[in-house]
């Protein structure tokens, strides 16, 4: 590409910085999260939310388990200062969840703010001002300390009106534009605010440190985050906040990072949606946590209804591969992933292990809300005999014998790859039923009658339709199987050796039906596969045999 040398780093690396942090593993704690959709998401959608939208949001926030939620920037849009106030009126805060409202540092904002606030009991009030090299020269034209005192203004503002309205208020606070702003500065700032504030143990100011732009790889934002957190003032007093967006692609990345280099909080979106790339995606942020042991402290096991809700009220669309909630996210197509899921599956039946480790899945569906039969194995022209047989067993009970696995799975395969579509279990059922159940073309069995004779051999007959005509030909064996076997040998011309066979019940009751598989290798060495469905098994494994040998007839 041309023009790359145009862009230049944009972003500020901090002084010396203890980087120990980089050594965790992962977060240890579920951070206090806050939900932003109400307000960043909102702002961002084609068509924002209706009020009825919002509140049936904010409903399922709450429900999730979220204790912070921005309800709005009340003084800049007439639709959310509503919100609070219909929440106010309609008794919809309950006594642990806490609202949070955004105002920019200007004190006409703010006073519409406080007045939006009447009634509430707790809540945050979010002061931000934009503190950027780039915001200062070319949008402000102000100097340093024109920037921090429009920051102290504000925080002194808030502090005010709070005392004015007997209320107990948090403040937050946000060096917008962060990324670009000099560690230092942005240092500078946020202590000047919080020597406003003054926090205490019982009453901590939160401070937020937004990724208003992504400017750089998740560490040197990780190591600005350590920086702040190591010399920010009233520290044990402060909950250090994080806002990341996703302008790199990088969004939960700079949360987990951040939260391993000293922050407290998160503040995101479900499933990222936002401004531009959008926000931290906060169900893969505590979702992730969840994979590694870790209690994120939100529910999602009901995953499904959550996309279901998120995409009807915002109208916008889950990625079929968003990590844990997209449609395809459990879905294996590969026959050697499939084959492995499969045998994972199995191995945990057998040994009942404490921890998940079946190969492909990094947690289990079900723990979101999803099946395995629908979600996990699905079939097209990639697919193997593992996930088929996995449907087949699974779904329909029916556990053939290896070899016919392998048989049936290129059967399946050629029929996606000629359809050029993904199977639904209910055809792969079909296709199975058809090509290798009860076949009964050119031979159909009509009947038999065995009888055991002094020496343990059977005897007898089996009659059988060919083109129309019914046949009656004697049987004899070691067995009932063995002598239709040698019946059908010696009256029709075929010839095979090496019978597999195999048999098991698919129901369980006085009705249950059995069902039997056969193989038989004709004088080339290829088997052709048939089985039988019957209530009687002994019918089943002889509508077995005569399916094998009309696919071997059939050239199958």
């Amino acid at each position: 590409m041309k023009n790359y040398t145009k862009y230049r780093k944009g972003y500020y690396l901090p002084p010396t910085v203890d980087m120990s942090w980089a050594k965790k593993e992962y977060p240890e704690k579920a951070p206090v999260w806050c939900s932003v959709d109400l307000r960043d998401g909102n702002q961002s959608l084609v068509i924002p939310m209706s009020l009825d939208e919002k509140i049936e949001f904010y409903k399922m926030l709450i429900k999730i388990g979220f204790k912070e939620i921005e309800v709005g920037f009340p003084a800049a849009s007439e639709t959310e200062y509503a919100l609070l106030r219909r929440l106010v009126d309609e008794n919809l805060i309950p006594d642990d969840v806490t609202v949070q409202v955004l105002t920019q540092a200007r004190e006409h904002i703010i006073r519409k703010t406080f007045e939006a606030l009447k009634g509430v009991k707790n809540a945050i009030v979010h002061v931000y001002n934009s503190t950027s090299v780039a915001q200062r020269e070319q949008v402000f034209r102000m100097s340093k300390e024109e920037i921090k005192q429009i920051a102290v203004d504000g925080a002194k503002l808030l502090k005010e009106l709070t005392e004015e309205a007997g209320a107990k208020y948090r403040f937050e606070y946000s060096p917008e534009s962060f990324t670009g702003t000099e560690p230092e500065y942005a240092l500078e700032v946020c202590n000047a605010v919080l020597d406003v504030w003054q926090p205490t143990a019982d009453r901590k100011a939160i401070i937020n440190i937004p990724v208003t732009v992504e400017m750089s790889m998740p560490h040197i934002y990780a190591m600005q985050v350590a920086y702040i957190s190591q010399n920010l003032k009233y520290r044990d007093n402060v909950v250090l906040s994080l806002h990341p967006h996703n302008d790199r692609g990088c969004g939960v990345a700079d949360s987990e990072m951040g939260l391993l280099a000293g922050a407290d909080r998160i503040e995101g979106t479900l499933f990222g949606n936002g401004e531009r790339t959008g926000n931290a995606d906060i169900v893969t942020v505590a979702m992730n946590m969840f994979a590694l042991g870790v209690d994120p402290e939100l529910d999602f096991s009901n995953m499904p209804e959550l996309v279901e809700i998120y995409e009807r009220v915002t109208r916008m669309h889950v990625h079929d591969r968003q990590p844990y909630a997209g449609s395809l996210v459990f879905a294996a197509f590969s026959g050697s992933h499939q084959d492995a899921i499969a045998k994972g599956m199995h191995w945990r039946e057998e040994k009942d292990p404490e921890h998940w480790t079946v190969p492909y899945l990094p947690i289990d569906p079900q723990d979101v809300g999803r099946e395995y039969e629908s979600n996990v194995i699905r079939i097209n022209s990639q697919s193997g005999k593992g996930g088929v047989g996995f449907i087949m067993e699974q779904q329909y009970g029916i556990e053939m014998p290896k070899k016919m696995r392998e048989d049936f799975g290129y059967c399946v395969k050629n029929v996606s790859d000629h359809k050029h579509k993904e199977l639904l279990p209910d055809e792969i059922y079909q296709i199975f039923v058809d090509e290798y159940v009860n076949v009964d073309r050119p031979y159909k069995l009509i009947d038999f009658l065995l009888r055991k004779e002094p020496d343990g051999t059977r005897s007898g007959s089996v009659d059988l339709e060919i083109e129309g005509k019914r046949k009656t030909f004697v049987a004899r064996g070691n067995g009932r199987l063995d002598a239709v076997s040698n019946a059908l040998q010696e009256n029709l011309g075929v010839s095979y050796k090496d019978l597999t066979y195999s048999e098991h019940a698919l129901e369980i009751g006085q009705s249950s039906r059995a069902i039997a598989y056969i193989g038989i290798k004709d004088e080339k060495g290829k088997i052709s596969w048939g089985a039988g469905m019957d209530t009687d098994i002994i019918t089943a494994s002889i509508q077995a045999l005569f399916s094998a040998i009309n696919r071997m007839k059939a050239g199958k």
